[in-house]
């Protein structure tokens, strides 16, 4: 429930047809706010396009990559807070063609950033960092005094996003938090090479599902409604707390490996298939999970869903969304 600190709010979302930006968006819109959605591709089958809430929503077609848009959505929208989650997220893709990456998801960041910077009428900006930040560490869990220590393209592209804000925090003391989540999963996400809709795909189309990796790399799986309301109370209480500069990690704490995920969902979906396991992954970390302790003490903050309760519902939403589109 989205409380009404959003009511007639003018709130501006990179990447809103992505996972979060989606989700985010829906429950700002409910929640009574003016969005303005940054969209770069039109993407008919987003989530975004299937709830209808691109159709209540100011939507600019552009990219991050672009300061001069950036800067013009700010005043002319009058933009009050901002929620940065454009990014180009895919791990595989980013060592193909880190170019790309880099542009996307440092160049993007400074350029929100800054276009925020000359905007007066900022009050808040909540930019989407990641576990990958932290690098490959070999102290766990992540807390967020962990070295942000990347070393693979998008694990470096969310580090060097991370530490931007950071610099315009204590160099311009730009109001901006810094969020580092698990891997997102649930309904909406139409990347299916990610394992969650990907195995969720094969087994409603009874073929095996597929996992890139050996099965044994240690995740943190966080359900996408426990993230949209941690997003939304971390950007409520950041004047109340004084909290401007910080970063928190948001997580159910709960260590899975991507095997045993792929068992949990078939077994949910009572299948009988057997995953097909590739082992062709590159440059992936191990282990990785966070302690989301911060954010419990300061914000008051904990998940609502199970990860089974997550995945069912996951499943639920791929069900419907898959019989319709057939």
């Amino acid at each position: 429930m989205v409380d009404k600190f959003w009511k007639d709010r003018n709130v501006f979302v990179t990447g809103c047809t992505g996972l979060v930006g989606s989700w985010l968006t829906k429950a700002l819109v409910e929640g009574g706010a003016n969005v303005t959605g940054l969209i770069r591709d039109l993407v008919p089958k987003s989530n975004l396009n299937w709830s209808g809430f691109n159709d209540k929503i100011n939507i600019v077609r552009g990219e991050v990559e672009d300061y001069f848009l950036l800067q013009r959505v700010m005043n002319e929208y009058e933009i009050d807070t901002v929620f940065h989650l454009a990014a180009q997220t895919i791990v595989t893709i980013a060592n193909r063609n880190p170019i790309s990456t880099f542009e996307s998801n440092i160049k993007g960041t400074w350029n929100v950033l800054e276009a925020c910077r000359g905007a007066p009428l900022v009050k808040r900006i909540i930019v989407s960092s990641s576990d990958k930040a932290y690098g490959d560490q070999e102290k766990l869990p992540y807390d967020e005094n962990t070295p942000l220590e990347g070393k693979h393209p998008y694990d470096v592209s969310k580090s060097c996003a991370d530490l931007l804000c950071r610099a315009y925090f204590e160099t311009y003391k730009l109001p901006v938090c810094i969020t580092r989540c698990g891997n997102f999963y649930g309904g909406g996400d139409l990347n299916f090479n990610r394992i969650v809709p990907g195995t969720i795909h094969s087994v409603l189309n009874k073929k095996a599902p597929i996992i890139r990796s050996d099965g044994s790399l240690v995740r943190d799986y966080f359900y996408i409604e426990d993230g949209v309301e941690a997003y939304i109370l971390l950007a409520e209480k950041m004047e109340e707390l004084e909290i401007q500069g910080e970063a928190f990690n948001f997580s159910n704490e709960i260590q899975v490996t991507v095997l045993d995920l792929v068992e949990k969902i078939l077994k949910i979906m009572k299948s009988d298939l057997k995953p097909k396991i590739l082992k062709e992954t590159t440059n992936e970390i191990k282990h990785q999970y966070l302690s989301a302790k911060k954010a419990k003490e300061t914000l008051k903050w904990k998940p609502k869903y199970t990860l089974e309760e997550g995945l069912q519902r996951t499943i639920k939403w791929y069900e419907g969304f898959l019989s319709k589109r057939e």
